[in-house]
């Protein structure tokens, strides 16, 4: 389900994200967005430099399978 307020839609991207003041460079912390909020929490990410990656939802569990396997 997308991560913006209220939006109740089915998830169709992640959006990858960091805080350098919390977290190390190489975690990610992930919301999930419909298509419709897709832009807007990517900005709202990157006007604070935490924005690291926008990808399908597909991909990223296609991704995370990978490397669980290998």
């Amino acid at each position: 389900m997308c991560s913006a307020k209220g939006c109740r839609a089915a998830a169709v991207w992640v959006v990858a994200w960091n805080n350098p003041k919390v977290h190390t460079p190489e975690r990610r912390k992930t919301w999930l967005a419909c298509d419709e909020h897709r832009e807007h929490l990517s900005s709202f990410l990157d006007m604070r430099g935490f924005l690291k990656d926008v990808v399908r939802l597909t991909e990223w569990q296609e991704q995370e399978g990978r490397q669980e396997k290998g």
